[in-house]
């Protein structure tokens, strides 16, 4: 499994904003990324700071996802969030995520 961390901040009372179009445009797109598993976001009440985590099959799916669909949704989110996201990735060690599947 291979994770993609996005780290960034979101606009001045905009966080109902930007989980609305998490919702309704990102996760969409998201889903009918080839390896695409999950999707994990973390703010920080009070702080404009965030982090989306998604987790993928592999690196490739990160990889295509992040030339082909990322861009756009970067557009999307260019009105909830400021500046430029950071992006860092990861190969998956440990995980639960299959687990936690497997008991829901």
């Amino acid at each position: 499994m291979f994770a993609r961390n996005v780290s960034f901040h979101v606009k001045s009372n905009m966080l109902s904003d930007y989980t609305r179009t998490l919702e309704k445009e990102i996760l969409p797109l998201l889903r009918k990324q080839k390896g695409f598993k999950e999707e994990l976001t973390l703010s920080n009440p009070g702080s404009p700071d965030a982090i989306s985590i998604s987790l993928w099959e592999s690196k490739a799916n990160a990889d295509a996802y992040n030339t082909n669909t990322y861009p756009e949704v970067l557009r999307t989110l260019a009105k909830v969030i400021d500046g430029t996201p950071k992006v860092q990735t990861f190969e998956a060690v440990t995980s639960t995520f299959h687990s936690a599947l497997v008991a829901a």
